[in-house]
C-alpha cells in the first residue's frame, strides 16, 4: 500500500480543502480525496469532479460519499484483485481495526506488484495441483525429477488397480449388459473433469487466506447444487444418446442417473479432499489432484455398476 495519499478534514469547506491540497506534498498520483477526522478515521471519499465544481463554501461532509469500500491491512493480493474486478474502482483505502486510514491501494501500484508475483504463483499452483513442486524440478537432474514425480503416480496406480478390482466384482453385470462397457470412458471423464474444475476453483479461492470449517462447509453446500445440475445436464445428453443409439431406454436412464450422481459426488470431492488435507495439516495444493482423481474414479465406477446391477439385471 501507499501511505502518501490526499488527506482532507471532515470539517473543511471546498475552498479550505483546495488550499490544503495545494500546500500538501503528495508524492504519488491522486486518485481519490479521502475525508478524515482528527484521529485519522475515514468518514468518506470526495470525487474529484465534486471537489472542483462545487461552490467554495460547500462543506466536505455534505459532498463526500460516505459508503466506502475499504481493505484491511492483512488482505492478500487475491483479495484486492477480487475487489478491483467486482467494483471497478481505481483505489481502495486501507483501514485498521479502529477505522483509521493507514494507506491506499492504487490500481497502478497494485498491478505492478501482481505482475511480479502472478506468473510465478500461477505456475507453482498449476504444477502443485498435479503433485509437482515447480521450484524442485526447475534445476533438478533427470533421476531427481523422476523421484519427485513418481510417488504421486502411485495414487493413480493404486486407484486404477482398485477400479480394476471393482470392475472384476461387477463383471457379471457387464456380461449381462455388454453395452454398459461402451459408456465407462465418458462417465469417468465427466466426473474427473468436474472434480478437477471444483478442486482448482477451491484452491484458488483459498490461496493466501485462512481456512476454517465454517468456510469449508459453506463451500460444500454451495457446490452441491452446482454439481448436481452439471451432472443432470451431462447425464441427460449422454443418456439420451445411449437411448437413441441402442434403442434401450433402461440403459439410457441408467447412464443418465449414474452421470448425474457421479458428477455430483465428484464436485463434493473437489472440496472435501483439500479440506481433509487441511485438517491433516498438509498442503492441499500439492496432494489434492492425484488423490481427488483416484477417489473420483472409485466413486464413479461404484455408482455406475451399482445402479446397473440394481436396475438392469434380473
Amino acid at each position: 500500500m501507499r501511505t502518501d495519499f490526499a488527506r482532507l478534514r471532515v470539517d473543511q469547506t471546498v475552498a479550505e480543502a483546495l488550499e490544503a491540497i495545494r500546500r500538501s506534498a503528495v508524492g504519488g498520483r491522486i486518485v481519490y480525496f479521502y475525508v478524515l477526522d482528527s484521529d485519522d478515521r475515514l468518514h468518506g471519499v470526495i470525487p474529484t469532479r465534486a471537489l472542483l465544481l462545487s461552490p467554495p463554501e460547500s462543506r466536505l461532509s455534505e459532498l463526500m460519499v460516505k459508503r466506502v469500500i475499504s481493505v484491511p491491512p492483512d488482505a492478500t493480493l487475491l483479495d484486492v484483485c477480487d475487489l478491483f474486478l467486482l467494483h471497478r474502482l481505481l483505489a481502495f483505502p486501507v483501514l485498521d481495526q479502529q477505522g483509521r486510514m493507514i494507506g491506499v491501494i492504487d490500481v497502478e501500484h497494485y498491478t505492478d506488484e501482481l505482475l511480479q508475483l502472478g506468473d510465478r504463483e500461477l505456475n507453482d499452483d498449476i504444477f502443485q495441483l498435479i503433485g509437482v513442486r515447480l521450484a524442485k524440478v526447475r534445476k533438478a537432474s533427470v533421476p531427481q525429477i523422476v523421484r519427485f514425480r513418481f510417488p504421486w503416480l502411485l495414487c493413480n496406480i493404486g486407484g486404477g488397480l482398485l477400479c480394476a478390482v471393482l470392475s472384476q466384482r461387477f463383471e457379471w453385470v457387464l456380461a449381462e449388459v455388454i453395452a454398459l462397457a461402451l459408456f465407462i470412458p465418458v462417465v469417468l471423464a465427466l466426473a474427473e473433469s468436474v472434480s478437477i474444475q471444483t478442486l482448482t476453483l477451491t484452491l484458488q479461492s483459498h490461496h493466501g487466506t485462512r481456512a476454517n470449517w465454517r468456510r469449508w462447509f459453506g463451500e460444500l453446500a454451495a457446490e452441491a447444487p452446482v454439481g448436481l445440475l452439471l451432472g443432470l445436464g451431462a447425464g441427460t445428453i449422454v443418456g439420451g444418446a445411449a437411448w437413441l443409439w441402442l434403442g434401450a431406454p433402461a440403459v439410457g436412464v441408467t447412464v443418465a442417473a449414474s452421470i448425474t450422481a457421479a458428477v455430483g459426488v465428484a464436485a463434493m470431492l473437489g472440496i472435501a479432499v483439500p479440506a481433509l488435507l487441511w485438517t491433516m495439516q498438509r498442503d492441499p495444493r500439492v496432494a489434492s489432484g492425484p488423490i481427488a482423481l483416484a477417489l473420483t474414479d472409485l466413486a464413479t465406477l461404484t455408482i455406475y455398476f451399482g445402479l446397473a446391477a440394481l436396475w438392469l439385471t434380473g
